[in-house]
């Protein structure tokens, strides 16, 4: 278990500008949480920096487990990024490339693919899917290593009604299996209906970390009330 990940007064500057300040708070196991915040707010860095892509200025992002981190985490774009290949071999190199030994490759992508609906897809050009399809492959390329804690950065803010219900839908089914959804979303209803809890960053820093109820019915901060309005 990898999980909790605590942060401990984590900051973040890029080109002389804090784009992350002082942030303190734990991610636990169980829940589904959700990052919410005006564009320009920090989501995305804040995912980037819990998920290692970027590393704090100064401050501390501890995993409760030291060691083989990033193999049990996995990471979903807002635009995802395909390798020029088939469906089946994006999943494949990712196998390939944590270790996964080849005589599963082809079992555990097909298993993934079949989970997100697109085994008849699964000889297909991954650029050339839809964009829904391709958001739904990026999922798949993530799970196929059964990550304990899944980022999603706005995963569903170029799709359709009926794409984002997809998406949803495989966020609650892989929060059911067990997987930690750490997902942003500028989407007020979407983040009613996901999340467990929330996070709200504003300008940079948390403003609350607080149960999804609570925080639509019951803002504590003066940020959090206008955000809502």
């Amino acid at each position: 278990m990898i999980l909790p990940l605590t942060l401990e007064n984590a900051s973040y500057l890029a080109n002389g500008r804090e784009l992350l300040s002082d942030l303190s708070l734990t991610l636990s196991a169980g829940t589904r949480t959700v990052v919410l915040g005006a564009n320009g707010a920090g989501k995305s860095s804040f995912l980037r920096l819990c998920h290692g892509l970027i590393k704090p200025t100064s401050g501390i992002v501890k995993w409760h487990a030291s060691e083989n981190t990033r193999r049990h985490q996995a990471f979903v774009f807002q635009r995802p990024v395909l390798l020029r290949r088939s469906a089946l071999a994006n999943l494949v190199f990712a196998l390939r490339a944590n270790g996964v030994a080849r005589s599963r490759h082809k079992e555990l992508a097909e298993k993934a693919l079949l989970q997100v609906g697109l085994i008849d897809q699964s000889a297909q050009p991954a650029r050339s899917l839809s964009i829904g399809e391709q958001q739904k492959l990026a999922i798949a390329r993530a799970l196929v290593l059964s990550p304990e804690i899944l980022f999603m950065d706005e995963p569903t803010s170029s799709l359709d009604p009926e794409a984002t219900t997809e998406i949803e839908n495989l966020v609650n089914d892989l929060h059911t299996a067990g997987t930690k959804i750490v997902m942003s979303t500028h989407n007020l209803r979407q983040a009613k209906r996901i999340a467990d809890e929330v996070i709200f960053i504003h300008k940079g820093r948390m403003a609350e970390q607080t149960p999804a109820e609570e925080f639509f019915n019951f803002p504590k901060t003066d940020e959090a009330k206008k955000f809502l309005v």
